[in-house]
């Protein structure tokens, strides 16, 4: 294909041109969607948990109906649920009563902010102000009053969050109110969620999309208001219900946050231990109820958790997720590529270079909705440079997106870095630029096309600078099947982007059958399937095959087992280090190996994971083993021991060698906004013991009281720690016009 920018760009307009004649209209997949109506508080409710008692909801018709997913999908809820949506001039509030036959059996897995919902006995409300039916917010908890929220951009189709759960971005984090409390009639909770922390119309009376979840844990059940197939989740946006009679006020929204900061190193490079102070500020102002600007001056991320540390066995590059917050708001609208593989926009090239933080001076986002279908963002970012690391860059990102009915849309993409050549010391240009078009189309209910194609501008770099890929997915209650085709020039070069290879073509398809077994050994569901994923270079040189058979068998109580078999191709071009002293030689290296996976039940106070792979590697063996230990009482205290295994003899001087990691992390609630975590971590290849200790109290989103030690031990277990680090970080949001 010797055009692929031109070809493909003119599909996907061809394509989202086809869907605008069909349908100018927004329509809802799946057929009629429930409808309830929204209830006018005269006074506001008591965020207490309490909700059989609070007067403010006297008079209120409460949602009901909830129908499964699992473990009988499409039976009524094994429990009776109802939901109670209020709005007073300032908040939505919603109201639930979680009748439960056996209080007893409720289970409360974790009370820490934003930790996962699936494990435990939970509510989740979607909440789609837009009514775009491809975007939205959840809220969710727990009967240990877990804050739990994230944003959806575009029902998390073909996305990956870092930090995230599937498509949907926990990173985001608003201001808003949850309390919950268990009694005999099961568990209820009250959510106060502000106005401002949502994004909505212009209209006096609104209609917004709405669904509800519960999970039963004891019986693995999930049930939703809107009900969905057993392939769907909340995420669905486009099958979500409707809630009439909203009356968002007319307002106007300015939220500052400041920091102050006061850090201490020494050891490591340092001669003399160094004490910082620093002021910095984020500011938040809704230009419209859906458009909102956002600003950073001297921005700071000391209180995000350090990596967890990987060891890179082969010849490619490694992913490290984003975690800093400022990034990854808002971070699924300038999403564009293959997730991991080919991300044309990666935050993490933005103040940190080489694993090193960069300061960051500040920084402008616009992001949201005009018009009710376009979706617009707009981010600059500048940081400084750091003699012999980083130039002093400018970050420019521009995004736009069209929607269309039936999930479908059209967008562009402008990425640009311009920095000052300080890092070239030769006066050299110092810029580059990424330009995409993307887009998607949906066909009926389960089908999905998905397209980009990029180019990329790098002086002296010209001509094989571009790349593409078509995604095919269809995914009903039955069937999963996806085909992906993929090709990166061998000039592509994203800089603020990631690339795990270069110059490729690569072939991905998958082929899954869901069957739900009636009376077998207790299985809940089976998952046989097939994929295949193979990697040629432009002279059709093939540098990786990956033939995979397996089944999961998923049991009632969560435990899964997969047993899985590997057909591996390795096409090695060049020699290549795997380890220190350890040389891989050229060549092709036709493999087979076995894979097994164990997942305890995860809702249950010890539970155990493991993944086992065995097999040829490189012309000799391999022996790669990952078991997870985690133990918790109650919602309180939670910890994790992670071990990674890995054990080589390769048919090569020094070949015969182990490359471990070992992992653990401790963490103590007092409350579900008061919290202290250590995660310790060594790396035997590196003989690297590095530890992070973190107590972060909270007063609303993640803003609060951070104190924060890092240290760093190169020189193996027992010796003294070579790097020290200490911080003590202080934030608050004021909502200047309350």
């Amino acid at each position: 294909m010797r055009n692929p920018l031109r070809r493909v760009s003119c599909g996907i307009l061809l394509a989202v041109a086809l869907v605008g004649q069909a349908s100018a209209q927004q329509a809802s997949v799946g057929g009629a969607r429930p409808v309830a109506r929204a209830f006018p508080l005269e006074v506001a409710p008591v965020v207490d948990g309490d909700v059989l008692n609070d007067p403010a909801w006297a008079g209120a018709e409460p949602i009901t109906g909830f129908i499964q997913t699992q473990p009988d999908a499409g039976q009524p809820a094994s429990q009776r649920t109802e939901v109670f949506v209020g709005f007073t001039d300032s908040a939505i509030h919603v109201g639930v009563v979680a009748y439960d036959t056996n209080p007893q059996g409720i289970i409360a897995t974790d009370s820490r902010r934003d930790s996962s919902l699936d494990d435990t006995d939970s509510f989740r409300v979607l909440i789609d102000g837009l009514l775009d039916r491809q975007n939205g917010f959840v809220f969710g908890t727990n009967p240990a009053s877990v804050e739990f929220d994230g944003q959806v951009s575009r029902e998390g189709a073909g996305q990956s969050i870092s930090g995230g759960d599937g498509g949907l971005n926990i990173n985001w984090d608003a201001p808003w109110m949850v309390k919950s409390r268990i009694g005999d009639f099961g568990w209820s909770t009250e959510m106060r969620i502000p106005f401002s922390s949502l994004r909505f119309g212009t209209d006096e009376v609104q209609s917004w999309g709405f669904n509800f979840e519960r999970r039963i844990r004891r019986n693995n059940e999930i049930a939703y208001w809107a009900p969905m197939s057993q392939d769907r989740d909340l995420l669905r946006v486009s099958e979500a219900g409707t809630v009439e009679g909203i009356r968002p006020p007319r307002q106007r929204n300015l939220q500052i946050t400041p920091y102050v900061l006061a850090k201490r190193q020494e050891g490591g490079e340092l001669p003399n231990s160094e004490n910082d102070q620093e002021f910095g500020f984020d500011l938040k102002y809704s230009v419209t109820p859906s458009l909102t600007l956002d600003a950073t001056y001297n921005t700071d991320f000391a209180q995000v958790e350090v990596d967890e540390q990987q060891v890179n066995l082969d010849r490619f590059n490694l992913f490290f997720p984003e975690k800093r917050p400022f990034f990854l708001e808002n971070a699924g609208q300038f999403t564009v590529g293959n997730p991991q593989e080919v991300e044309l926009f990666f935050s993490r090239r933005i103040g940190i270079a080489g694993g090193t933080p960069v300061p960051i001076d500040g920084g402008l986002r616009l992001s949201g909705k005009i018009g009710g279908t376009t979706n617009v963002g707009l981010l600059y970012m500048a940081s400084e440079a750091v003699p012999g690391l980083a130039s002093a860059n400018n970050y420019t990102v521009a995004r736009v997106n069209q929607e269309f009915a039936n999930r479908s849309s059209i967008g562009f993409l402008y990425v640009d870095r311009d920095g000052d050549g300080s890092l070239l010391g030769n006066g050299g240009e110092d810029e580059n630029q990424t330009y995409a078009i993307d887009g998607r189309l949906g066909i009926g209910a389960n089908g999905l096309l998905q397209a980009w194609a990029a180019k990329t501008k790098t002086p002296g770099l010209s001509g094989d600078d571009t790349a593409f890929a078509l995604i095919g997915d269809y995914n009903n209650a039955d069937w999963t099947a996806s085909l992906k085709l993929t090709e990166v020039g061998a000039n592509f070069n994203p800089e603020v982007g990631f690339l795990a290879r270069t110059d490729y073509r690569k072939l991905d398809t998958t082929l899954l059958r869901r069957i739900r077994p009636e009376n077998m050994w207790n299985l809940f569901e089976i998952r046989p399937h097939v994929s295949y994923r193979g990697f040629w270079d432009s002279n059709d040189f093939q540098e990786t095959g990956f033939l995979h058979f397996d089944s999961h068998w998923e049991f009632q109580s969560g435990t899964e087992i997969h047993t899985g078999y590997n057909f591996t191709h390795e096409g090695v071009k060049d020699p290549f280090e795997i380890v220190d002293g350890v040389i891989v030689p050229p060549g092709s290296y036709d493999e087979s190996e076995l894979q097994l996976v164990y997942t305890g039940d995860q809702s249950q106070p010890l539970n155990l994971s493991m993944r086992l792979v065995a097999g040829g590697r490189f012309g000799g063996d391999r022996v790669t083993m990952t078991p997870t230990l985690r133990y918790r009482i109650g919602e309180k205290f939670s910890s994790e021991f992670a071990y990674v295994y890995n054990d080589f003899d390769l048919p090569v001087e020094n070949g015969k060698f182990t490359a471990n990691l070992a992992r653990i992390r401790l963490s103590y609630s007092f409350t579900p906004k008061m919290l202290i975590q250590i995660l310790a971590q060594y790396n035997e290849q590196a003989d690297q013991v590095s530890t992070n200790f973190r107590f972060s109290w909270l007063q609303s989103a993640n803003s609060g009281l951070y104190v924060v030690y890092n240290e760093v031990d190169e020189r193996g277990i027992g010796a003294s720690p070579r790097g020290k680090e200490f911080i003590i970080k202080y934030s608050r949001i004021f909502d200047v016009f309350r």
